[in-house]
């Protein structure tokens, strides 16, 4: 089953667009969590076990175990093989924003789907097609790349306006547009070959977020923003949903991991997302 399909399958399964992240910083885990030999996965693995059946996702931040060295990137592999050993349904994303020359991301693509045996991963476009056309060929995984990201700063570049290039590379006179929907473009265009392809929108630009979904149909978006970040569900909905009422992997992190009922938390945003979709 590819990525798409295990997706597809438990978003109907579970009713729900939403992605629980598991940016389980250790410095943030509750005290008992923190004195146990695993903490990182025994947080984890007590997280899943209230939300398996509410979401259609979950998305560890490689960068919260990869600041405990060795001990923090073996949590993370127990935490994903966990997950394949008693919700194999369930897809797992790595956020890892990675994207490099082609044989450095053959290394890249050994950790993520043989080490840690997820089933997609965050990328960013910055190299081109070219570079990351390992992790494209990987037609059974997901490729999510970063076109409108979440953060206050993200229009230093993403905002910029560009000429596109006709092919061959002759420059186009007067057809100016941002480049972060040149990148919108150019993914669902000529990068979607394998139908492996999402992109990542914040919900906190619901301006943009409907501006790319014109671009993309009915590509499936991976949005951040909701919660901690303050993105409006409802402006997200409305923005983000695609033809087929669906397209969407909402992700919320801290606003569900780090409440006091994480359960109840993830809910209740489940029920709120699907109270817009109608």
């Amino acid at each position: 089953m590819t990525f798409t399909q295990k997706l597809d399958h438990i978003i109907d399964k579970n009713n729900s667009l939403l992605c629980v992240g598991l940016d389980s910083s250790f410095d943030k885990l509750p005290k008992a969590f923190q004195k146990k030999d695993y903490p990182q996965f025994a947080f984890n693995k007590w997280i899943i076990e209230q939300t398996h059946d509410v979401v259609c996702a979950y998305k560890p931040n490689s960068a919260f175990y990869e600041a405990r060295g060795a001990e923090g990137i073996r949590e993370l592999q127990m935490t994903c093989h966990y997950l394949v050993k008693y919700y194999p349904e369930i897809p797992i994303i790595l956020d890892a924003k990675r994207g490099d020359i082609g044989s450095s991301n053959e290394g890249y693509i050994k950790y993520a789907y043989e080490y840690l045996q997820t089933d997609a991963i965050t990328l960013h476009p910055y190299l081109g097609k070219e570079a990351l056309q390992p992790f494209l060929d990987k037609k059974d995984k997901g490729c999510i790349i970063l076109c409108r990201t979440s953060n206050p700063g993200s229009g230093e570049f993403q905002d910029l306006s560009i000429c596109p290039p006709l092919e061959g590379g002759a420059q186009r006179a007067g057809d100016v547009d941002k480049l972060y929907k040149t990148v919108a473009s150019n993914i669902v265009k000529t990068w979607n070959n394998n139908n492996n392809c999402m992109l990542v929108v914040g919900a906190t630009y619901p301006k943009e977020l409907a501006e790319v979904r014109k671009i993309v149909g009915d590509m499936t978006l991976l949005i951040p923003g909701i919660g901690a970040q303050g993105g409006d569900v409802e402006k997200t909905v409305m923005a983000g949903l695609n033809s087929k009422n669906a397209g969407m992997i909402i992700n919320s992190s801290r606003g569900i991991i780090f409440a006091k009922e994480p359960r109840n938390e993830a809910k209740k945003l489940r029920d709120e997302i699907n109270r817009y979709r109608g």
